[in-house]
């Protein structure tokens, strides 16, 4: 069989995306070519590649054996370009870090800057996952670095400590939650909620009402955990967010906010990686970075007092 590297490039696309629409756009393919050069790897391979149903598509056991291979093909390519970065001014790079909600709005961008700042050639392509889905994607090579909290199994992956993320439920200052200093998540499936659109942190959220036996009565969503003080500030609902968002959000808003007391609220995050010396040069760099100084949430105990 031979796969060129526009093959093995469009099948990690559809792969990561789950679509052969958005995976086709990622490889800046049309569907219709997409589709053929997918069919004609099926038939150059003798299996069944990818498993196509109504909400996308996913890799078979096959499909997993090529995107392991495709992404290791892809990973030397970049190790080559990282390496030739070292003698050749102006030649970007791209770093691909994978990370949960909390993560992204609440320590990257901060932790991000000055390193994107001192390294002016070199884009990072941030994708927002939860941390299972982190850990699949950095054995398959889909990443080379991710951020995950604690509640995944790491084997065969190096991890540093990055931060520590307390989840705390925000609420009108009024509602009778503002009186205490910490609740279980199952205490509160059945309030009425303000949810985020999208998100890992969500889908985990939604998860969880589900194993307690029920569903979040989610009255609306919106795009940002600021968003979500807001609303509960007005009476809306209540919210499950950041402790640090909370904290600042209750500087101009009339909310409460209490620690959510379930294991799996206070979540300790770590980068993680391959093998050091699997990753090109400027991830091995960032990574050094992200994990010079661990950042922490902590600010004492919430309070159910407005500011």
């Amino acid at each position: 069989m031979r796969f060129d590297f526009v093959d093995l490039r469009l099948f990690l696309a559809v792969v990561d995306a789950g679509s052969i629409t958005h995976g086709a756009i990622a490889a800046g393919l049309s569907l219709p070519a997409a589709s053929e050069r997918l069919r004609a790897m099926e038939i150059a391979s003798g299996v069944k590649l990818l498993e196509r149903g109504r909400r996308g598509v996913s890799p078979t056991n096959a499909g997993e054996a090529l995107a392991h291979h495709a992404a290791l093909v892809q990973r030397q390519m970049a190790q080559m370009r990282g390496e030739l970065d070292e003698h050749a001014k102006g030649l970007r790079t791209v770093i691909r870090l994978m990370a949960p909600t909390a993560a992204i709005t609440e320590f990257l961008p901060e932790r991000l800057a000055p390193w994107m700042a001192a390294n002016p050639h070199t884009d990072v392509d941030l994708r927002e996952r939860q941390s299972s889905e982190i850990v699949r994607a950095l054995s398959a090579g889909l990443t080379e670095i991710g951020i995950i909290s604690d509640t995944v199994s790491t084997d065969g992956l190096r991890l540093r400590p990055f931060a520590i993320d307390q989840l705390v439920v925000v609420a009108h200052h009024d509602h009778p939650l503002a009186n205490r200093k910490d609740v279980l998540f199952t205490d509160i499936v059945h309030e009425n909620f303000i949810g985020l659109a999208e998100g890992a942190l969500q889908q985990n959220l939604d998860g969880r009402a589900l194993i307690a036996g029920g569903r979040l009565k989610t009255r609306v969503r919106t795009r940002t955990f600021e968003g979500i003080c807001r609303m509960a500030a007005d009476g809306v609902g209540l919210g499950i967010v950041p402790a640090t968002t909370a904290r600042n959000c209750r500087r101009f808003m009339q909310i409460a906010f209490v620690r959510l007391a379930d294991d799996w609220a206070t979540r300790r995050f770590s980068v993680c990686t391959r093998a050091q010396e699997n990753i090109a040069p400027t991830a091995r760099a960032l990574v050094e970075h992200l994990t010079s100084g661990e950042q922490r949430l902590s600010g004492g105990e919430p309070s159910g007092e407005p500011g």
